[in-house]
């Protein structure tokens, strides 16, 4: 069940399909990006969706799943092929620069949906691509 759900939710991702991922989600998830502040909510999710949208095209390849024996968490890793599009915040000015990423993602399932999202990624990383490219 673990891995059929995030299945779904990076199927949705790579779709652009905001309404999908959201429609897999808790009312009450906890959000917890790699860097910045913790979100908590279906509409704070939702604005989030909508500024990485705007700022940046991203697809995840290859994902794998894992699964708590009792099915109340998972992860996945994945590369994270990306398009920075428009200059978000504080962060190098966007000149559509590709990249790619490792990602880890880690979750935790209620009731058959997502009830918290952790995302990792190596910033440095992609700082040092967005530079380059």
């Amino acid at each position: 069940m673990a891995a059929d759900l995030l299945g779904r939710y990076y199927e949705a991702f790579n779709r652009g399909d905001s309404a999908a991922m959201l429609d897999l989600l808790a009312q009450d998830v906890v959000h917890e990006p790699s860097q910045g502040s913790v979100r908590e909510g279906k509409a704070a999710f939702a604005q989030f969706l909508d500024h990485m949208n705007r700022c940046y095209r991203e697809r995840v390849i290859d994902p794998v799943f894992l699964a708590s024996a009792d099915g109340k968490r998972a992860a996945a890793e994945f590369m994270l092929e990306g398009e920075y599009l428009e200059t978000d915040g504080d962060l190098p000015p966007a000149s559509g620069q590709r990249y790619i990423l490792r990602v880890g993602a880690f979750f935790e399932l209620r009731d058959g949906a997502i009830a918290r999202v952790s995302n990792h990624y190596n910033l440095a990383d992609w700082l040092d691509q967005v530079k380059a490219g």
